[in-house]
């Protein structure tokens, strides 16, 4: 079939307003505990991942490498695993629901920033013909949907305790919302661990050498050093609630310097890609 942009972009766009209408029902789900708008969001985010999964799968097919290599694939791609990793641990963990009020608005702009950018078709370099790159990008992303999911209990548990909105309420008790920020954190600490020796044994196919010091390089290294820390607190010094959830947004801020920050403040060697 014949490639079409027009095409190509509609998908993208129907996967923007589905996106935010899924927000914006998720939303209203959690804030008041409807059960038919929590349902309806995550039929909208159902559909709205099906559609991007068809955008994604079109322009691979087009461009001929997964989505890593230009600012609109890494953005799109990056919006795609948050929505997708948020439904598939709703499914399996009902009480991972409330969630949505972060992930969707997270997918949505994720989606939205991918569009500001012009999908260019780019000639992938040969050194990034590697299983090692795959595996390295994927275990990053899946790492980003783990973190916005542990986000929204870090931060759930930090309002219900220190505040006495209605809607705080009807979340889960406060040791359960601590529990599953634990949770998460481990998941993305597991990922982005694996995700960055998969990098380094790519580096070394691609360069020569396991680790430069690269800024973005630097960045992920303090990143897992902070989540290792953050668990190591928990285990063994049993670090819980609020100090707990501080520190993971401490965690989750340094994560987001290192995914994006780097490759757009730096001149690191990661950010030909986002160029």
């Amino acid at each position: 079939m014949k490639f079409s942009m027009g095409l190509y972009l509609g998908a993208n766009w129907g996967t923007v307003a589905l996106y935010l209408v899924a927000a914006l029902a998720g939303a209203g789900g959690v804030l008041f505990q409807s059960a038919g708008l929590e349902r309806a969001g995550c039929r909208l985010a159902v559909a709205g991942v099906a559609l991007h999964t068809l955008a994604i799968a079109y322009w691979w097919c087009e461009v001929g490498h997964g989505p890593y290599l230009a600012p609109h694939e890494v953005l799109g791609s990056d919006a795609w695993i948050v929505m997708a990793c948020f439904l598939a641990f709703a499914r399996l963990y009902p009480r991972v629901k409330p969630a949505a009020l972060f992930a969707f608005p997270a997918a949505f702009v994720l989606q939205a920033l991918s569009l500001s950018y012009h999908p260019d078709v780019r000639a992938i370099p040969a050194t990034f013909r590697s299983a090692w790159l795959a595996l390295h990008v994927g275990l990053y992303k899946i790492a980003l949907g783990t973190l916005v999911i542990g986000l929204s209990f870090a931060v759930f548990y930090l309002l219900k305790a220190h505040s006495g909105r209605q809607w705080l309420k009807r979340l889960p008790p406060l040791e359960t919302l601590d529990v599953y920020s634990h949770r998460f954190a481990g998941f993305a600490f597991i990922f982005w661990t694996i995700g960055m020796l998969a990098g380094s044994f790519w580096a070394h196919q691609s360069w020569g050498r396991f680790w430069g010091w690269d800024p973005t390089e630097t960045w992920s290294l303090i990143t897992c050093l902070m989540f290792g820390a953050y668990l190591h607190l928990r285990r063994f010094f049993h670090w819980s609630g609020s100090r707990a959830a501080w520190f993971y947004l401490a965690c989750v801020l340094v994560s987001l310097i290192s995914l994006f920050g780097m490759v757009t403040l730096s001149g690191s060697l990661h950010a030909d890609y986002f160029k």
